[in-house]
């Protein structure tokens, strides 16, 4: 502990896909003292690295392990959302999948309120952080720290599903970029944010490991944060457990507040920031009443469509590699459903799953513009208990409705003379009931979003520059701030939002 000074020009919560970011750019200014603080360990589980060995980590130390409450709409069934504990945040631990969101997603949030967050507004920043190795330059970076790929593993591209897909009506192909001019009706690669030796890069890898020997820069693992020291309504520091020894730091500048959607809002509220009842029933005294803190929890649901396949494929490294992005509904301001698809059973997850009686692919139906919010609280006012977590998935009908089309377009792209050589009958759903289904087959995608949103109605929890509303000093920068979650797996917004809070910083500064 010895390396800990008095004070820090910033101390930056969380080391995930976002804090990561903010730390790299912060700290190259070496006249600027930077402190990080991560609850979990390193990122030396080999798992990590090893681009198959995501599923390994799940339930592992280096996950929060978070349970929900019993969703009424799943069956009464608590669904586990999968967080990373460890350097890098759930960019560590998760399946790579690297996609920005529509561009209706940030005009939306610029509708909303969030000024400044417009598509036009944040492509420059995705660009700043991509080293992406495809075409469409002119919608990628190439002298960003993170690696971006398409697919990098051929066993995993499907041309059946492709041609399928062209087949039924979509645009597409091997080179179609949703990340360039058009996201919706097209079916091609996924990418990935796997480096070119084929290992995990995230955000530790990318932004953290590289500068980790700036005298100016401190990182502290094992660094449970309690709650944000506030005198005289401004941020002044952090108080926090290592070693089980309670220490508290100072901050000259800002606190940043990057830990994720589940642990950010936990934060605010034990710093008393949030809604006074709320803190009030747990015994927190009230530093700001903010209604917002903790509403709107949004989370991207998956269902599994199942085939039977003619032949027996070798099982995939990766969990999927292809991607299909529709609008179920014409009236969504942007696709509500990322239809991803795998060929055969990924290897992760093949001693995971029972026995199918032979071999299958498996379409995933992903709705990523759920209409159906939750929202989290305190289960007590000790700062080591895990949040009280209600999602409140599949409340909204519209949702039901939302993955019965997805089911329909998925059995007409297998009904296709091009998927012909992988269909040999459909084996889930079948002929179940589908809304029975769907209610206890749908699980988490473990994206949480929307928990802090960003706006400036009187339920947003920070401004359009990230700062915390009537807290002076302190910003919030993850995927909590979004105020509806993206169309699309969400670290690639995350590393986003850690670059545009960045030079927010900075120029504020």
């Amino acid at each position: 502990m010895d390396n800990i000074h008095s004070a820090y020009h910033y101390i930056i919560i969380g080391a995930g896909a976002s804090g990561c970011v903010i730390a790299n750019r912060l700290s190259a200014d070496p006249a600027i003292k930077v402190l990080v603080l991560e609850a979990g360990d390193m990122d030396t589980n080999p798992n990590i690295s090893d681009v198959g060995g995501f599923v390994k980590l799940w339930g592992s130390d280096n996950d929060w392990k978070l349970q929900t409450t019993p969703q009424s709409a799943l069956l009464n069934r608590e669904i586990v959302i999968n967080q990373g504990k460890v350097l890098g945040g759930s960019s560590s631990i998760n399946a790579m999948m690297y996609v920005r969101g529509n561009p209706a997603n940030y005009d939306q949030w610029s509708a909303l309120g969030a000024k400044g967050w417009s598509y036009k507004d944040v492509l420059p920043y995705f660009k700043c952080i991509e080293n992406y190795n495809g075409e469409f330059a002119e919608y990628h970076g190439v002298d960003g720290e993170l690696t971006i790929r398409d697919c990098p593993e051929d066993k995993m591209r499907s041309p059946e599903f492709l041609n399928a897909a062209a087949e039924a009506g979509y645009n597409g192909g091997p080179h179609w970029d949703y990340n360039a001019a058009k996201q919706e009706n097209g079916a091609g690669l996924l990418q990935f944010h796997i480096d070119a030796n084929g290992k995990r890069e995230s955000g530790a890898t990318a932004f953290l490991h590289p500068v980790m020997d700036r005298s100016n820069l401190t990182v502290l693992t094992g660094a449970h944060v309690t709650k944000i020291v506030i005198e005289n309504d401004t941020a002044r520091g952090v108080e926090f457990i290592k070693d089980n020894k309670t220490q508290i730091c100072n901050a000259i500048n800002e606190v940043v507040l990057s830990a994720g959607a589940l642990a950010s809002p936990k934060i605010l509220l034990l710093s008393g920031i949030g809604p006074s009842a709320d803190l009030q029933q747990v015994g927190i005294d009230v530093k700001v009443d903010l209604p917002g803190v903790g509403k709107n929890l949004q989370d991207h649901l998956q269902l599994p469509i199942i085939f039977r396949t003619t032949e027996d494929l070798p099982h995939t490294t990766l969990l999927t590699g292809n991607v299909l992005f529709i609008k179920t509904n014409p009236d969504r301001v942007a696709p509500d459903m990322q239809i991803n698809f795998t060929p055969s059973i990924p290897a992760p997850l093949a001693p995971l799953l029972p026995d199918l009686g032979g071999p299958v692919c498996i379409f995933l139906a992903i709705l990523v513009q759920p209409q159906s919010t939750g929202e989290l609280k305190l289960r007590s006012n000790n700062p080591l208990d895990a949040p009280v977590i209600n999602p409140g998935y599949l409340q909204n009908e519209e949702d039901i409705k939302a993955l019965t089309t997805a089911v329909k377009v998925i059995r007409s792209i297998a009904g296709t003379t091009a998927f012909t050589k992988l269909n040999a009958g459909e084996l889930a759903p079948g002929e179940a009931d589908m809304e029975g289904f769907i209610r206890s087959q749908v699980s988490t995608l473990w994206h949480p979003a929307g928990t802090c949103r960003m706006g400036t109605d009187a339920m947003a929890v920070v401004d359009p520059k990230l700062k915390v509303r009537g807290i002076k000093k302190l910003r919030v920068a993850d995927a909590s701030i979004m105020p509806v979650v993206t169309s699309g797996n969400t670290v690639a917004a995350c590393f986003m939002i850690g670059e545009r809070a960045s030079q927010m910083i900075i120029n504020d500064n």
